[in-house]
């Protein structure tokens, strides 16, 4: 019997759930949105910028992490495999980080 007393908490506490998140939603989204062409510009050029330095300083990593230069082993050794392994290093953390900006 004590349970049907929370029963009808159970629709209130939805609506106030998916109101609260609609809220937060929308103060949260008009805030990136651009009001121009040349904010737009500069968002994308800001997010291309960052975007690039962290796929840079992500592929760096793994070189760091990893025995051996993985740059020469690509240029003066022509290693195929290493090309092929740093290609897919910096395609998986190019990923990532479009993943993040997306939120």
């Amino acid at each position: 019997m004590r349970t049907r007393g929370f029963i009808p908490l159970v629709p209130l506490v939805l609506s106030a759930a998916t109101s609260s998140a609609k809220a937060a939603e929308a103060a949260t989204s008009t805030t990136w949105h651009p009001q121009s062409l040349l904010m737009a510009l500069g968002y994308m050029l800001l997010f291309a910028f960052v975007g690039i330095a962290t796929a840079v300083i992500g592929y760096r990593f793994f070189d760091a992490c990893t025995p051996g230069d993985l740059n020469k082993e690509i240029i003066e050794n022509r290693n195929v495999a290493a090309a092929i392994v740093a290609a897919a290093v910096i395609l998986g953390v190019c990923i990532i980080i479009a993943a993040s900006m997306l939120g």
